[in-house]
């Protein structure tokens, strides 16, 4: 079945410039996709390896094209891992760069397209829902099988939204920042790709020079990131840098600092950009709400309104509905972009549509008198401390402001806080304990900041509390 009917672009239009010079066109995706189909079929599990390079990117898309299932994951991943999500969901096929050393006792591969390769599993593979177009890992997954199970209309309907609100066109250049694997940067790709937009691909940093010289070079229109990356543009100056095509500026992936987002708004301002700050979820593909640019500075803090196609309610403790303004509570959203399911298991896959467009998000939110939404935290990152309730993301974004740039979790049990930090000066971890404790009113005591070498992160920025010290 042909998926993911993004590719009604005449065949030598541009689909993307490599870092190499190299120019991909939609003849090239169709051929890619003609492979694909002979090597694997249709209907098919495939692990699929990213890289931000051409062979990720037209595997990728000729999987939507013929109607092969991906699982999309980072090709540097702890191998571990990607041995037990094999062990558990048996893919029929997976695809990976040439050098991928998670491939490295595959045999020689079924067929080659650009820098990856497709190995064959000897499985059949699992039984896969009809409507089932795209597997991705739940955000900051690092042991867990969970998988958000994704349809065509799911991804269409994010990629249309977010080309509404961005006003996307085919003029438009967005650079990978983000890797593919991650949803953020997937839906990157999708939203582009749906108005006939070239993608520059990348494989390096923000810390490279080639970088930076690749995005003047090709004219980047855009960039994006997760507040670990905002802290590196702020760092390597992007404020300062000289980029005349670049107009746009995005941000999801959790919340900024206020500092930060009043710091990149009021840039955007002055130098005639756009700054849009955006909320979402892997399980809403992922996009769900997002600050209209020329709200940025006014309504810093916010993460905005719904997207286009989306609304969003907000549930008291008794799951009634709240109408006030100010109040907080659990944020719900539906739209026709919410994923089908979880998967935990490869008997899952086969499952239809358990979630109905409904989506608990399980984040903390509240709703200003003009209908704009601020995320206050998670549900499940709240404990007591001396019979007060606090919210654990709260504390790490208290400690962000003083603090910038330095690393803070916050973790614990009730009258237990834990707070981690890669500070290593004694007299800044007593400034911040102080900090902590006059911002809160609470015990002195309560507070104490324990400093180890680095906060363990996702390839997102997001922090893997599950890995921190006991």
């Amino acid at each position: 079945m042909e998926r993911f009917s993004l590719f009604r672009h005449a065949p030598d239009r541009l689909l993307a410039i490599n870092e190499d010079g190299t120019h991909l066109s939609y003849r090239d995706l169709e051929e890619a996709a003609a492979q694909l189909s002979r090597w694997a079929g249709s209907g098919k599990l495939l692990f699929l390896l990213c890289e931000n390079t051409p062979g990720t990117l037209l595997g990728y898309l000729g999987c939507l094209r013929t109607g092969l299932v991906p699982l999309l994951l980072d090709a540097h991943m702890d191998s571990a891992l990607f041995a037990q999500l094999l062990d558990c969901y048996h893919p029929a096929f997976v695809y990976a760069p040439s050098d991928c050393a998670l491939v490295e006792e595959m045999g020689q591969p079924v067929g080659v397209i650009r820098d990856s390769a497709l190995y064959a599993t000897g499985r059949e593979g699992p039984a896969l829902h009809p409507d089932l177009a795209l597997l991705l890992t739940t955000s900051g997954s690092t042991g867990s099988p969970k998988l958000v199970r994704l349809s065509e209309t799911n991804l269409m309907a994010n990629a249309q939204s977010i080309a509404q609100y961005l006003e996307l066109d085919q003029h438009e250049r967005p650079i990978t920042c983000l890797p593919m694997s991650y949803s953020y940067g997937m839906s990157i790709v999708n939203s582009h790709v749906l108005v006939g937009a070239p993608i520059l691909l990348t494989r390096k940093g923000l810390l490279e020079r080639g970088f930076w010289d690749f995005a003047a070079k090709e004219g980047a229109t855009s960039l994006a990131g997760v507040p670990y990356t905002y802290e590196m543009y702020r760092r390597i100056g992007l404020q300062e840098m000289d980029l005349p095509a670049l107009k746009t500026v995005t941000q999801a992936g959790g919340k900024l600092t206020l500092a930060l987002h009043q710091s990149f708004a009021s840039w955007a301002e002055k130098t005639g950009r756009r700054f849009f700050v955006m909320y979402g979820q892997t399980e809403a593909a992922p996009r769900m709400g997002y600050l209209p640019a020329e709200r940025a500075v006014e309504k810093c803090g916010s993460m905005g309104i719904p997207i286009p196609g989306g609304t969003f309610q907000l549930l008291d403790v008794q799951d009634q509905v709240i109408q006030e303004s100010d109040t907080v509570g659990e944020l719900l959203y539906r739209g026709p972009n919410v994923a089908m399911g979880y998967a935990q298991q490869a008997d899952d896959l086969a499952l239809g549509d358990e979630w109905g467009g409904v989506l608990h998000t399980g984040d903390m939110a509240k709703r200003d008198a003009d209908g704009f939404y601020y995320i206050v935290g998670r549900k499940k990152r709240f404990l007591k401390l001396y019979g007060n309730r606090v919210n654990l993301d709260e504390l790490e974004r208290m400690l962000a402001e003083p603090f910038p740039g330095v690393g803070f979790a916050c973790t614990g049990h009730d009258d237990d806080l834990r707070i981690f930090s890669d500070l290593k000066d004694e007299t800044q971890i007593r400034q911040a304990e102080d900090y902590l404790a006059h911002r809160t009113n609470l015990p002195h005591k309560l507070f104490h900041i324990i400093p180890i070498d680095a906060i363990p992160k996702n390839e997102a920025g997001k922090t893997l509390y599950s890995r921190l010290p006991d």
